[in-house]
């Protein structure tokens, strides 16, 4: 899969202030701003994301992806 596919996916299914993702087609990195992270545990955090993309996970179309998960006060607090 091209990052901005799986971008896109995440865009779709959830509101994010910012999504910075990059991959080289096999293992992809992102970071995800969204106020919806808000008051969540960093798993659940991780299952929101994850339900953006269940379908190309259960398909095996995407299988390395790693990712930081902030609200937008943390990612603010990030940098400095």
């Amino acid at each position: 899969m091209h990052p901005e596919d799986i971008k896109q996916l995440i865009l779709a299914g959830m509101v994010c202030e910012h999504l910075d993702l990059d991959g080289d087609g096999q293992h992809f990195l992102a970071t995800i701003v969204s106020q919806e992270f808000a008051g969540k545990s960093r798993v659940q955090r991780q299952q929101r994301v994850y339900q953006t993309l269940k379908e190309k996970l259960a398909t095996g179309e995407l299988h390395a992806l790693s990712f930081k998960t902030l609200t937008p006060e943390e990612w603010s607090a990030q940098r400095g």
